[in-house]
């Protein structure tokens, strides 16, 4: 017999990477004009509902079924539009990130993938970083040629009364596989220069709007700013190299953030598509 001197055992890590591993799917598809959805399946925090749909498309809601997420979280969504299929994603409420109990950061991995003819909207509510938490979040996007994109994100530094957490974030969109916008950001503790005078300065409540659509190659949309500086709100919209306008804005609040990002989406010219749909 062997005997094991439990003071020479390898001590079990200190801080575990814990949390939970969840994927929710979406796939629309199209069916004699109408769009259907053969696909959705969520688990973990994710509850996925149907909404009453609007002409032709179809509609889901995100629901989060648990607190996440939380540090040591691994979360994604993947969502296919097939050629023709409308639809549109948002969420119940606004997605809270916490600490969670290991310093690892949680991650947040958005794919989605649009093919001819067909429309994604991805319009959830806002993103939260409470105190302490540290979230990594991804979108990756893969776009059809004549596909039609509608992103926003808001995203909102800490609770009120509290410090802000920590995010960083990319966003990748491809378009007829060739690469449209890369763009990379963070804020909160430990980002270099976030509350600077070039990055946010005082304001916590930040977000974004990104009009893709085939349809501004021949009408292309023109610079504006929008924002009353007396409140401290500040937008601007850009057009990109390719069929496309993105929208950015930061503001003090939720509120004006949100209503910034309305008055730039109202601006953003809604040609026809050229097939008529």
């Amino acid at each position: 017999m062997t005997l094991t001197d439990e003071r020479n055992a390898p001590e079990a890590p200190r801080n575990p990477v814990a949390g939970v591993h969840a994927t929710a799917r979406i796939t629309a598809v199209d069916r004699g004009g109408v769009t259907t959805l053969p696909v959705l399946d969520g688990d973990g925090p994710f509850e996925l509902r149907r909404l009453r749909a609007r002409g032709t498309e179809a509609r889901v809601c995100v629901i989060g079924a648990m607190s996440a997420p939380l540090g040591g979280d691994r979360l994604r969504i993947e969502a296919t539009a097939h050629q023709d299929a409308t639809l549109h994603l948002t969420s119940a409420a606004a997605t809270l990130a916490l600490r969670g109990t290991t310093s690892a950061p949680a991650t947040y991995d958005i794919h989605l993938t649009v093919a001819d003819r067909a429309e994604l909207r991805w319009q959830p509510k806002p993103l939260i970083c409470a105190a302490g938490s540290n979230l990594h979040q991804s979108w990756t996007i893969d776009l059809a040629p004549t596909a039609r994109l509608v992103l926003r994100e808001e995203q909102i530094l800490g609770r009120t009364g509290e410090p802000p957490g920590h995010v960083a974030t990319r966003l990748t969109v491809r378009r007829a596989g060739r690469t449209l916008l890369v763009q990379e950001t963070e804020y909160g503790p430990g980002a270099p220069g976030w509350d600077g005078p070039a990055v946010l300065a005082a304001h916590r409540a930040t977000g974004q709007l990104l009009v893709i659509d085939p349809a501004f190659e021949t009408a292309p949309p023109t610079v504006q700013l929008f924002g009353d500086a007396s409140d401290g709100c500040h937008a601007a919209l850009t057009p990109l190299t390719g069929p496309a306008v993105l929208a950015t804005a930061v503001a003090p609040d939720a509120l004006r953030l949100r209503q910034l990002l309305d008055t730039a989406r109202a601006a953003v010219p809604r040609p026809a598509p050229a097939d008529g749909r």
